[in-house]
């Protein structure tokens, strides 16, 4: 049986719900964050890095969400991904890793700049311009489609959906944008989204 190393409120969310989405059963390793906010150490023991999501599958152990997810659409069933070498499976493996390489980055500079404080003033607007720059490129891109891979869901939109949820959190993502608060309605309406919220336990960014 699959194995989820997953840590409360994180980006191993989207693994348990590839996993519902997929039906796939698996077992969950629960790990708390410290009082600071960061990962326990008992997650050094799975990975190095001490990160979550890992997953393992019999002999087989991933880390890095994108990977985790490519993997387990090819392996547990390829609903959730167009048919290869078609215009959407390019579009889906171009979210797959933009999520987590282009629209991550400065959603995370924008914390670290926040807690910095009078600090991080000198750098504010540049973190904020380019949140800018990729909320607008993604609201035009859910304007030509239902989803970001095409007119059907597929695991591109799970990959794409923590970034956006911090997006909505803190990054300035409101319905000003009404095509991205659309798609962040639509996903949490899905059962098995709702079904890893239920077993994944407390997860801020649903709100």
């Amino acid at each position: 049986m699959i194995r989820v190393h997953h840590l409360n409120n994180s980006r191993s969310q989207r693994v348990l719900w590839l996993l519902e989405e997929l039906g796939v059963p698996y077992e969950i390793v629960r790990y708390q964050r410290k009082p600071n906010m960061l990962a326990p150490d008992e997650l050094k023991r799975v990975h190095p890095l001490g990160k979550s999501p890992v997953v393992e599958d019999d002999a087989t152990k991933l880390a890095e969400t994108g990977l985790i997810i490519e993997y387990l659409v090819e392996h547990h069933g390829r609903n959730l991904a167009p048919a290869r070498d078609t215009s959407p499976y390019w579009r889906y493996k171009y979210w797959l890793h933009y999520a987590e390489g282009s629209l991550m980055p400065p959603l995370l500079l924008k914390l670290v700049v926040d807690r910095l404080g009078w600090l991080g003033l000198p750098a504010r607007g540049f973190v904020k311009s380019q949140i800018k720059l990729h909320l607008d490129f993604l609201e035009a891109e859910l304007a030509a489609a239902s989803w970001f891979a095409g007119e059907d869901f597929s695991a591109a939109d799970i990959m794409m959906s923590f970034p956006l949820e911090v997006a909505r959190a803190r990054g300035g993502l409101d319905e000003a944008r009404p095509k991205l608060t659309d798609f962040l309605r639509r996903i949490h309406a899905r059962p098995a989204y709702q079904r890893a919220l239920e077993k994944g336990g407390a997860y801020s960014y649903a709100a």
